[in-house]
């Protein structure tokens, strides 16, 4: 162990255990023994889809953590990440004779539950699958934070620089479905094209600067021409249809909650228009922390939010750093092997992550190689691949003792 980690990066070592995190923080937030289906439609949770139950062919269906856990162990299960106001498919009648070991009574059918292509194993634009093997680019995937349809970067429509600072994205499709959003784009998204690696710093910087010239203009040339919000609503409903490693704490996250409260009731999406600043509506938008407390909450804006079916982005708690943290705040949320390191000094925790990331790398490995091969992945294959990993590691410790 001590050789390979002189031959590694710790730059490296330190992004396998953000990444490491990451990737638990989206179960941490969901109950790993008990189907979520009494609770209802769930505001966010952890959803898994099963191919081996119900392949692309079949209608689509999603089930919980625990269900994915206890119901479909050994299954061809992929992960869809979260998802919002979703109820546990788990059983019901899209299962035909399966049944829910967790939660045997269920409804036939969850009628509030929306689905897409992600649950036959296809994203983006191009609807793809996710790895694609046919595809050798390497490309970021992100996800929309109201379609919740994952897109590649070179797909969005627009540049994008280092995707992984920015908070949350909405792809153009659904800046369209409701249009009144590209006026809040054009005074707080981050503007297209240019680095956004501290989005909330630039983007206010910026739309300082802007809003002063646009004022200044505005003086200048004594206009008084103001665009109400009415207007605005009429465009909406004849519109088209169609994560930081530094985590932020929840009020940096949803902004002041007593400044929402104490300001005038006013309709801000009818001031913002009255300056005229337009952005050009094409392309994915990319905002930084804090906008969803830009938008206005007036009686009108509430109405059009529900019109365009995108009110829960008036919920702060609706956001994936939200349930990331309520998650890892939670005692079943967290990881056994998180808990193991947080006891361990640095050096520790670097040896830990080491090992927890050759082993999936190698278990990567051999899974792709069974695939390419064609082979069934048996018992005893498992077994001579756990055995191999051993008898590896004896020959590295034997080799750094000598």
């Amino acid at each position: 162990m001590a050789a390979h980690k002189e031959d590694s990066d710790p730059d490296d070592i330190l992004a396998n255990e953000e990444e490491l995190e990451k990737a638990l923080c989206v179960l941490a937030g969901s109950d790993p023994e008990n189907c979520s289906y009494s609770r209802g439609y769930v505001k966010r949770q952890a959803v898994f889809a099963c191919n081996t139950c119900t392949p692309s062919a079949a209608e689509p269906a999603g089930v919980c953590l625990a269900c994915a856990n206890k119901c479909h162990d050994g299954h061809d299960i992929f992960e869809l990440y979260t998802k919002r106001n979703f109820r546990c498919d788990c059983g019901n009648g899209k299962f035909g004779a399966f049944k829910c070991q967790l939660t045997p009574a269920k409804d036939q059918e969850n009628i509030r539950n929306l689905y897409n292509h992600n649950f036959s194993g296809c994203y983006c634009t191009c609807d793809r699958p996710y790895p694609d093997t046919d595809d050798q680019t390497d490309d970021e995937m992100i996800q929309c934070v109201i379609c919740e349809d994952w897109f590649h970067s070179r797909h969005l429509g627009c540049t994008v620089v280092e995707p992984e600072e920015l908070q949350e994205m909405i792809c153009e499709a659904c800046m369209n479905k409701a249009p009144v959003l590209w006026t809040y784009a054009a005074h707080f998204a981050a503007p297209p094209g240019i680095s956004v690696s501290h989005p909330e710093e630039e983007v206010e910087v910026d739309v300082e600067e802007r809003t002063e010239k646009e004022e200044a203009s505005e003086s200048s040339q004594g206009s008084d021409e103001e665009l109400s919000t009415t207007a605005e609503h009429t465009k909406q409903e004849e519109a088209p249809s169609r994560s930081s490693p530094c985590k932020r704490t929840h009020e940096e996250m949803t902004g002041s909650s007593e400044k929402a409260t104490t300001e005038p009731v006013v309709c801000r999406l009818k001031e913002l228009q009255a300056k005229g600043l337009e952005r050009q509506r094409q392309g994915a938008v990319f905002w930084p922390y804090s906008w969803r407390s830009k938008l206005c909450t007036c009686t009108g804006c509430k109405r059009a939010y529900v019109a365009a079916e995108v009110q829960f982005l008036m919920d702060h708690s609706d956001t994936i750093l939200a349930y990331e943290n309520k998650g890892l705040d939670e005692p079943f949320g967290q990881h056994p092997l998180m808990a193991l390191t947080s006891s361990m000094d640095r050096v520790q925790q670097l040896e830990v992550i080491y090992g927890f990331n050759e082993l999936t790398t190698s278990l990567h490995a051999f899974l792709d190689q069974c695939a390419a091969e064609g082979k069934t992945v048996t018992v005893e294959a498992v077994h001579e691949f756990f055995a191999e990993l051993r008898a590896r590691k004896r020959r590295r410790t034997n080799a750094g003792n000598q």
